[in-house]
């Protein structure tokens, strides 16, 4: 079984965030996709300080899958660097992370 990873990015609206989701799962990348409802972000962008809201995106997906994940994030994300954190999971529920790898079409 491949490694599962999550994978956080974050969108500027629901509309992106939706559209990124829908690409990633169609493209079979991810197994999953949480869209969490706007959060608050603050943080320094060509010298300057910006708090703005943001639509958070939970992935869970493969290592073997990452690459594709992140190629696929970046070509229809508008952000000029959009943030793409994959983080192991050490442990879970054999089963869901399974399914995670069957979703992925990657056993």
């Amino acid at each position: 079984m491949n490694q599962i990873l999550l994978v956080i990015t974050s969108c500027p609206d629901k509309q992106t965030a939706l559209m990124i989701a829908e690409k990633v799962l169609a493209n079979k990348l991810a197994a999953c996709v949480n869209v969490l409802p706007e959060v608050m972000s603050l943080y320094t962008w060509a010298g300057k300080q910006e708090v703005t809201t943001e639509v958070l995106l939970q992935i869970k997906t493969t290592n073997e899958a990452f690459s594709a994940l992140q190629n696929c994030i970046t070509e229809a994300h508008p952000y000029e660097v959009p943030e793409i954190i994959a983080i192991p999971v050490v442990a879970g529920l054999p089963a869901y992370l399974q399914w995670v790898n069957e979703q992925t079409g990657r056993q």
